[in-house]
């Protein structure tokens, strides 16, 4: 049994026994690029984005018409340091998202370093996935920004992917293709970055395609029918 996956049932073993009764449809965490390239007007595009995206209808629709009817999401913002913005938080109500979404608007920014990739993925892999408060049907982790990993890690981000996908987690990516690596950004999310079960794509043509974007991808990895994931590869 891998690290991680072992970490991930003992946190679920030292959770409140209330909470074992329950299970989540997915648990979702939103790992949003601050980098330097991202300036201010594109930080508020990306937060709107993700607030509205959750505010649409369609994607309270899908968070809603799970089999548990429920999910778990987080908020990392990502740059030189990753810093989780929003911990794990339940979503069982249109108004439970709303709120969720109302916080994301409300959120100041972390930093605004290089695009170090590897050491968010760590950091999600190591200090968020082990503190599922209950147990997921699928776990993704989002990731979107407008840029390739420049800190040159010791550990490269194939790698922290591989162990994640592994691990039954989803890298799902949103590309921002606007910039000096634009052209070419879209490929290396496809070959560095993504991984997992039913791992896909949504790039966003600029930042402020990424309102479209976002919300066209959230209604696609919400909805996606439960696979034999992190949780039931684990019971066997």
């Amino acid at each position: 049994m891998g690290l991680l996956r072992r970490a991930i049932l003992l946190a679920l073993l030292a959770a409140p026994a209330a909470a074992q009764t329950e299970r989540v449809d997915l648990a979702l965490v939103l790992a949003v690029d601050v980098s330097e390239s991202v300036d201010a007007a594109r930080y508020t595009l990306q937060m709107n984005g993700l607030a509205t995206a959750l505010e649409a209808q369609e994607v309270q629709a899908s968070i809603l018409s799970g089999p548990h009817q429920s999910m778990l999401i987080a908020l990392v913002q990502w740059s030189n340091r990753p810093a989780l913005s929003l911990p794990w938080t339940l979503l069982t109500s249109a108004g439970e998202v709303q709120r969720f979404a109302a916080r994301i608007r409300r959120l100041r920014r972390a930093s605004n370093g290089f695009t170090c990739m590897s050491a968010a993925l760590r950091t999600i892999a190591d200090k968020l996935l082990t503190q599922l408060p209950v147990p997921a049907e699928r776990v993704v982790v989002d990731v979107s920004g407008d840029g390739r990993e420049n800190c040159n890690p010791a550990e490269v981000v194939d790698r922290v992917r591989d162990e994640l996908a592994a691990n039954g987690v989803t890298i799902n990516g949103l590309p921002v293709l606007e910039g000096n690596e634009a052209a070419t950004l879209e490929a290396w999310y496809r070959d560095h970055l993504i991984g997992g079960p039913n791992a896909f794509l949504v790039p966003a043509e600029s930042f402020d395609d990424f309102d479209r974007a976002i919300r066209r991808k959230f209604v696609t990895e919400i909805s996606l029918a439960p696979r034999a994931g992190l949780m039931r590869e684990a019971a066997r």
